[in-house]
């Protein structure tokens, strides 16, 4: 992408400025968007982009405010790619604390790398102009508290109604950088012995999670400084995520279900727990369980995978299942801090929609359970709807399914909010069958 006259670093708020454009415009995932755009910069530039990127779309609604403030009339049509990247140059100025003749030169230049290079004073002077008037930016976006939390309105309607107490705390967590989080295979290694490897890397670590398997980075790196990454000793998954094995508790010989597995972190844990389960993991994405095989591979796992669609029995061989982890589609209204584009991909309709698909594989899976057999049902969402109306629903059409402890304190269901224990949000129900 690079041209000659251009500054350091223009490379990158290029690439972000079309994630963000095909995120808002073309409603792509930034996870689809970024790796296609990326992949001539250097590890350093894609880190930039990667932060620019997810950045702009945590403070969407009150940059998209600023920028149209500062902007005389709407750039449309061939110039809409200009309106992304003033959104990422605002942000290094507003939330970034970036050198600001650095930021704002770096942008401009990145509009010639976006064939836009007439349109350099333009975005230079929307630039310079946000510098000077921010202080009565800020204070007009202060009366302003739908623009400031950053949320769609529906979601904040939906979160304020379910969390009237702790709907901005939510707010905030959603925009804060997610953590990063270890969890180590038990078959390789334990976390004592993985935090003295963490520590001769320099790689600082916090190992205070209950879970025996879970440790949290001060920073996060790219996975490849991991110790012994490639050799299967660790993965990458949140705290939260990380409680599915521990809850399923599969055991010696028993016949596992891992449903919609991909891209398979759950089903690699149920085994580092207990190898000796038989475990099949399911999904209806070929493509996604490319992913399971790749990381039952590295982690010298063995599991069956089968591409199959759980809202039937189609696939099934008629064998009854010991345990089944359901990690249902949902609105991944828990996950917004590690995939901001979220926000503003997600529809308010989509939710009766996974609902409906939510109920429909409940009720499939059902009969393949055997009697005294568990069933966890989990999402990421903090959506009542998906989560314990679910499965209060669920045991309405269902006399057979009696709810369980998920939680330390007895607790039957267990709903994660952001930032718990420093966790994603999450949700955990577990049903056994009658005998």
């Amino acid at each position: 992408m690079s041209q000659t006259n251009v500054r350091p670093g223009a490379d990158s708020r290029a690439v972000a400025a079309q994630a963000i454009f095909q995120v808002i415009e073309q409603g792509r995932s930034l996870s689809q968007a970024l790796p296609n755009l990326n992949r001539q910069l250097t590890p350093r530039d894609k880190g930039m982009a990667q932060a620019l990127a997810y950045g702009t779309l945590r403070h969407l609604p009150a940059l998209n405010f600023m920028v149209g403030a500062l902007v005389s009339k709407p750039l449309k049509g061939e110039l809409k790619i200009l309106h992304s990247l003033l959104l990422v140059g605002a942000y290094q100025l507003v939330y970034m604390g970036s050198a600001e003749h650095a930021a704002v030169s770096a942008t401009v230049d990145a509009a010639v790398l976006l064939k836009r290079g007439k349109q350099k004073g333009l975005v230079n002077g929307v630039l310079r102009n946000l510098q000077r008037q921010l202080p009565q930016l800020q204070q007009q976006l202060n009366t302003k508290p739908a623009l400031l939390h950053g949320h769609p309105r529906w979601l904040a309607d939906r979160l304020t109604q379910h969390y009237p107490t702790q709907a901005n705390a939510i707010f905030k967590a959603n925009n804060d950088q997610a953590p990063m989080w270890l969890r180590i295979n038990s078959q390789r290694t334990n976390r004592a012995e993985y935090l003295e490897l963490l520590r001769e890397a320099v790689i600082e670590a916090v190992a205070d999670a209950p879970l025996e398997t879970a440790i949290q980075l001060v920073n996060a790196v790219d996975v490849q400084q991991l110790p012994h990454f490639q050799d299967g000793w660790v993965s990458v998954q949140d705290i939260a995520a990380q409680h599915a094995a521990w809850l399923l508790d599969a055991q010696a010989g028993e016949r596992i279900l891992d449903c919609c597995a991909a891209p398979g972190g759950k089903t690699a844990h149920i085994l580092e727990k207990q190898p000796e389960a038989q475990v099949l993991a399911i999904d209806a994405d070929e493509q996604r369980l490319k992913r399971v095989h790749e990381n039952l591979q590295r982690l010298q796992l063995k599991a069956e995978v089968q591409t199959a669609d759980a809202t039937n029995t189609k696939w099934w061989d008629g064998q009854l299942f010991d345990r089944i982890l359901l990690d249902a589609p949902c609105s991944a209204t828990g996950v917004i801090r590690r995939h901001p584009d979220i926000k503003w991909l997600r529809r308010d309709s989509d939710i009766a929609e996974l609902v409906a698909i939510q109920r429909q594989i409940l009720d499939a899976l059902w009969p393949t359970l055997k009697p005294g057999g568990t069933l966890l049902y989990a999402t990421c969402s903090i959506l009542a709807e998906e989560n314990t109306l679910q499965i209060e629903a669920f045991k309405q059409r269902h006399s057979d399914a009696i709810a369980v402890a998920t939680k330390p304190d007895g607790a039957v269901e267990w709903q994660w909010l952001p930032g718990d224990q420093n966790g994603d949000g999450f949700y955990y129900a577990k049903l056994e069958k009658r005998k």
